[in-house]
């Protein structure tokens, strides 16, 4: 992993402008980024947050002397520390701008690491790994958790730390910790239908491209759960329905639609946080990525993100 550059575009990581420093606890401090990235993502559900967020924790690590940090006995734990604490803090203010979001907010999409453009330095495999915790599904339940509830989940059940660590995190017991995540825990189970196997869900998705490329309705409908739900995120920065399209007659004949509407639009299967997704791109650059939920052998939810500030890592040159 490089650390040539910060995670935040280029921006240099404090204590690393100097190409000579051979210092073997530096090496110790920063090797955490991997760890820190993943779980800032997960909490805040956005990558460029969660390189702020990143950013910052070490900002407060070298802030201290030399003498505070070896009083630390773990850094590692105290980075972890930090790191939730700044999320937390950050969820709680998240919550009060979607409000004011225009349309629905979706989680920012990841694409599989050949994907990654932008030229940071930094390999995308070294900053969120892909796994079940980071698929659209798994985060947009996350979405409807309290900070509390989500910092507990994702330290205990994700990466494994325990409640009496979590406590003074969260600012609560332990006990109450192990509430808090075990609402969660059911929360999930009960949003999350049995997932298909990767290859059916490759199947399937490449089956709704090739029927939305041959504007094939009767086709597209088949691959849809009747009661299958498609929500758009544009931000308000570009166009795209407001208000989510319930059922697969009305998905279907938006997507035709769509295609209409924009027929130099090309489409490519490709991998949106560890799952089969597409993106749609126009004269070579990104204009939209879709995830989507298939249970079975058919599509229950499809999420079209758009906002051009999350599709940045998506965007070719």
């Amino acid at each position: 992993m490089s650390n040539q550059s910060g995670p935040g575009g280029g921006r240099p990581d404090p204590g690393l402008t100097d190409p000579g420093l051979t210092d073997p606890g530096l090496t110790a401090v920063m090797s955490e980024r991997r760890q820190l990235i993943n779980l800032a993502y997960r909490l805040l559900g956005s990558l460029a947050e969660a390189e702020d967020a990143v950013q910052e924790t070490y900002a407060r690590w070298y802030a201290m002397s030399r003498q505070q940090q070896e009083v630390i006995e773990s850094p590692g734990a105290w980075l972890t520390t930090v790191a939730s604490r700044i999320c937390l803090d950050l969820l709680g203010s998240a919550r009060a701008r979607r409000v004011r979001y225009v349309g629905h907010w979706i989680p920012e999409p990841l694409p599989e690491p050949a994907e990654w453009t932008g030229g940071t330095g930094v390999d995308p495999a070294d900053r969120v790994t892909l796994d079940e915790s980071v698929s659209m599904a798994f985060l947009i339940v996350l979405e409807s958790m309290n900070p509390a509830e989500r910092v507990a989940f994702i330290l205990h059940d994700v990466f494994g730390y325990s409640f009496i660590e979590i406590a003074p995190i969260t600012g609560r017991t332990a006990a109450a910790c192990r509430q808090l995540t075990s609402r969660a825990r059911r929360r999930i189970r009960a949003s999350q239908p049995p997932a298909a196997p990767a290859a059916r869900q490759a199947s399937i998705v490449r089956a709704f491209k090739q029927a939305w490329e041959a504007n094939d309705i009767d086709a597209l409908i088949r691959l849809l759960d009747p009661d299958a739900t498609a929500i758009a995120d544009s931000g308000g920065l570009v166009s795209a329905t407001l208000r989510p399209i319930e059922g697969r007659d009305q998905i279907a004949r938006a997507a035709i639609d769509l295609a209409a509407l924009a027929p130099s639009l090309t489409l490519l299967e490709c991998t949106v946080n560890g799952q089969p997704g597409l993106v749609a791109q126009q004269d070579g650059v990104t204009v939209t990525v879709f995830a989507f939920q298939v249970a079975g052998d058919q599509i229950t939810r499809i999420w079209a993100i758009r906002n051009p500030d999350k599709l940045r890592p998506w965007t070719t040159s």
